[in-house]
């Protein structure tokens, strides 16, 4: 990313940032509204391996629209054009469309891909069309997400890409991933897809729609990792539109010379957790297991950092009797390990990070999460452990984050912070060999 133009999303990050409030209107919603539960079909052609040279060099969790909020009107004849971040280059690429909780089918006039400008614009001359099943103009059905055909497009690793999408009628309630920590834009009517220039797009959104992954084809990349987790995994407490959430330097870290490249897909949806799901945070890990991290193209290995939100949601209900405890936390980790070693894969295990300070602590919560971080340390369940606790804590007052790593809600890490977390990841665990 350019200088020019990380200062002009810095700038833009202003106008659509919620703050620390925003952090805790999100947590409360978790805490009140009703489970929402769904399936996800699996998408023709997404499943792969290393050996088939596709990987996941980018993706988001979908989620339902929640209520009140951009996702839950929709669009009409307008184009969203939506800025993500590559952690592995390659040619060709697909882009993955989803229709996942609309109650319709989606009408989609067009869809491009270009390399990111300031802003809304794109770097001239660099615009794709991008077709599904040959047609630039297509319906995803209800329910379901698609693939695109090939792109023929050099994507360098750690690239800011534009993806522009045109929805020509009244889409009604959009999928959605709610919390990007990146500035995208929503267009005045008509289609847009191919500007290059930002004028058409006066509104910011700090949310992704309908675009759920990037593949690319990376005959070098010996696979992907997909982090599995939470708003500490989704990135919340960063640098809007800066790319500092802990699974993008833990990319950075792969990129450097020296080893096989490894793509790294962030599956975190802020407020997840692993046993029961809402509306407002996505299906409970579990639900979305298979299809967030068993069916990424080229999928090797999964890190999955889950659990406070089980503890501290339920942790200041009046009845102890509905806490969530550490043995239901822990068989929740077992199934999902069980799955992983089911298809041959590699899970590891990150400890809970300190929370004491945050709304949802309690001292019941403490003793929960220390209990379930000691099982994840000292158990081998997992195929490995990434000691996050350890990196983040405060060396003074070890319930504590370390204050130099605290966004200020005492939950969130802040950009440095999630580089430390990226730094605690033992890239040998990681790499084949």
């Amino acid at each position: 990313m350019t200088a020019a133009r990380g200062n002009a999303r810095r700038k833009a990050a202003r106008l659509v940032r919620l703050g620390l409030p925003g952090a805790v209107v999100l947590l409360v919603l978790a805490v009140t509204v009703a489970v929402f539960v769904s399936s996800r079909p699996a998408v023709a052609g997404r499943r792969g391996t290393a050996a088939d040279s596709w990987v996941t060099s980018w993706g988001a969790s979908p989620q339902p629209a929640g209520r009140g909020t951009p996702a839950a009107a929709g669009f009409d004849d307008q184009t969203i054009r939506e800025v993500i971040f590559s952690s592995i280059g390659g040619d060709p690429i697909r882009l993955e469309l989803t229709n996942l909780y609309g109650t319709a089918p989606l009408r989609v006039g067009r869809v491009t891909v270009a390399v990111a400008g300031p802003d809304a614009a794109v770097q001239p001359g660099t615009t794709h069309p991008v077709t599904f099943g040959g047609s630039a103009s297509f319906l995803i059905p209800a329910g379901a997400q698609i693939l695109s055909d090939p792109v023929a497009m050099q994507v360098r690793p750690l690239q800011d890409l534009a993806v522009s999408v045109y929805l020509p009628g009244r889409t009604g309630a959009a999928t959605v991933h709610a919390w990007a920590q990146e500035v995208n834009w929503v267009s005045a009517p008509g289609d847009h897809a191919a500007d290059e220039g930002a004028g058409a797009f006066g509104v910011p959104t700090r949310s992704w729609y309908y675009v759920s992954g990037l593949l690319v084809r990376s005959p070098g990349a010996a696979g992907t990792v997909v982090a599995l987790g939470d708003s500490i995994t989704d990135g919340v407490g960063s640098t809007v539109g800066t790319d500092a959430r802990w699974p993008n330097d833990l990319a950075r870290r792969l990129d450097a010379p020296g080893g096989p490249a490894l793509a790294v897909a962030d599956e975190g949806i802020g407020g997840n957790r692993v046993l029961t799901g809402a509306r407002c945070c996505g299906v409970s890990a579990e639900t979305r297991f298979a299809f967030d991290a068993l069916d990424q193209p080229g999928v090797r290995d999964i890190i999955v950092l889950e659990g406070i939100n089980d503890i501290g949601f339920t942790s200041r209900l009046p009845d102890p009797r509905t806490h969530v405890s550490a043995a239901q936390i822990i068989a929740g980790y077992r199934r999902l390990i069980a799955l992983a070693h089911a298809r041959g894969l590699k899970i590891f295990g990150a400890t809970l990070l300190p929370f004491q300070g945050a709304w949802t602590y309690t001292a019941a919560a403490e003793v929960t999460r220390e209990a379930v971080n000691t099982w994840i340390r000292t158990s081998g369940a997992f195929d490995g452990v990434i000691d996050f606790d350890a990196a983040m804590r405060d060396p003074a007052d070890p319930l504590r984050l370390n204050p130099g790593y605290d966004s200020g809600d005492h939950l969130h890490p802040n950009d440095a912070g999630y580089q430390a977390m990226a730094d605690a990841v033992d890239l040998a665990m990681l790499r084949p060999g």
